[in-house]
């Protein structure tokens, strides 16, 4: 069964022309999804249908096998949407209260919906500031703190819309970090929205790339990144390492099993470069 299966032949807002047209979309349990595109390429569109915030004209959503119409049935299906502005989703009065909100509302006894929190702050390391006001915490903060807020839900679909915006550098590669052990470690489907293209090959093990009201590609980040030309029309660019790859080696080399050798990272780079593989 798919964590997520979606048929549309129109994706976008009402009264708008469609942000996308023909849309399957099926993610299996437990990858780990890179929805990539410019702004306006139908990223949040796309997010917001599958939990049921923008309806599917003519078509279907599922979670898990559950039917999604509503945010209550993507809620009751075991899917959460983490909003790209934290303050359209804070609503406690302290970073716990807020965390806590969620698994209050599951209905689970005091001590565990505590254990889920103070867990949830902990992962994204800013359990040290359980005890302070929302107002006075920063915008990064707050992002992770929205982040924590569905993962006290322990949700089997997390959707991200740009997870990183407003993170500094250290804190881009945490998150990134918690992503993937999310998936890796706990089996949680993660569906992320993002043009951030440096840090994908760091969380996704696939990337569904949109750009003209379609879906442009969709496979693994070295296959959509090795597509200049359909990157080009998501007004989009390879990671750094790889552009600078491309430019510095034109004729792009191939491995001793005949694939293309599009490093994504400083590390593949230099695996690369010295054991002729990445």
């Amino acid at each position: 069964m798919s964590a997520i299966a979606l048929r549309a032949p129109r994706v976008g807002y009402r009264g708008a022309e469609p942000a996308l047209r023909d849309v399957r979309l099926d993610v299996a349990e437990g990858e780990s999804v890179a929805v990539l595109g410019g702004n306006g390429a139908g990223k949040t569109a796309l997010l917001r249908t599958l939990v049921g915030l923008l309806p599917a004209p003519g078509g279907s959503v599922e979670i898990s096998g559950r039917r999604v119409g509503s945010p209550s049935d993507a809620v009751a299906a075991g899917a959460a949407l983490v909003l790209q502005d934290p303050d359209d989703q804070l609503l406690g009065a302290t970073l716990l209260d807020d965390v806590l909100f969620g698994p209050r509302n599951l209905g689970l006894p005091a001590p565990e919906a505590r254990r889920r929190a103070e867990a949830a702050l902990s992962a994204v390391q800013i359990a040290h500031l359980a005890g302070r006001a929302i107002e006075a915490l920063s915008f990064g903060e707050r992002k992770r703190a929205c982040i924590a807020g569905m993962l006290a839900m322990q949700p089997r679909v997390l959707l991200l819309d740009e997870p990183t915006a407003g993170l500094d550098p250290e804190g881009e590669l945490s998150l990134c970090r918690t992503l993937r052990a999310l998936s890796e470690q706990q089996g949680t489907t993660l569906v992320a929205a993002t043009h951030a293209v440096d840090l994908v090959p760091l969380f996704a093990t696939r990337a569904v790339l949109l750009g003209d009201g379609q879906v442009l590609a969709d496979g693994p980040p070295r296959e959509v990144f090795a597509a200049g030309e359909l990157l080009a029309r998501a007004r989009l660019r390879r990671p750094w390492v790889a552009e600078l790859w491309t430019r510095m080696r034109p004729a792009e080399p191939v491995d001793p099993r005949g694939r293309a050798m599009l490093p994504l990272t400083l590390e593949e780079a230099l695996a690369c470069m010295t054991k002729g593989s990445c």
